[in-house]
């Protein structure tokens, strides 16, 4: 995976955009609108992405119209998939952590409720 697809995506205007775009491809006034900066900061950010593989432009009529291209989308995610596990097995060790300190909780306040009783 390249830096410039991190890079691009580092940007919170640009993932604002992506998600927008989610929703199906849209012509830079609706992104404008959606994302609430100048036109020319947006085509700025589209640029960006289209570079980095993430949109996709196409003509129509005398509009252009974004839309996301899954296959940029599929390489970063087999790429994390190599990193998945090593996350997964955290959280994992952390739930079952989690479920023995509940568990050894729940033992003392029952101790205590019978001496207590």
């Amino acid at each position: 995976m390249k830096a410039e697809a991190f890079q691009a995506l580092s940007d919170p205007t640009r993932r604002q955009i992506l998600d927008v775009l989610r929703a199906g491809p849209k012509p830079v006034n609706e992104l404008v609108d959606a994302v609430a900066i100048q036109q020319s900061g947006v085509s700025r950010h589209l640029r960006i992405l289209h570079e980095a593989g993430f949109v996709d432009v196409k003509a129509d009529g005398q509009r252009r119209l974004y839309a996301l291209r899954p296959q940029r989308f599929r390489e970063l995610d087999a790429w994390l998939q190599g990193f998945r596990s090593l996350w997964e097995g955290r959280m994992d060790r952390f739930g079952e952590a989690l479920k023995a300190r509940r568990a050894a909780t729940t033992q003392a306040a029952n101790r205590g409720d019978r001496r207590n009783g």
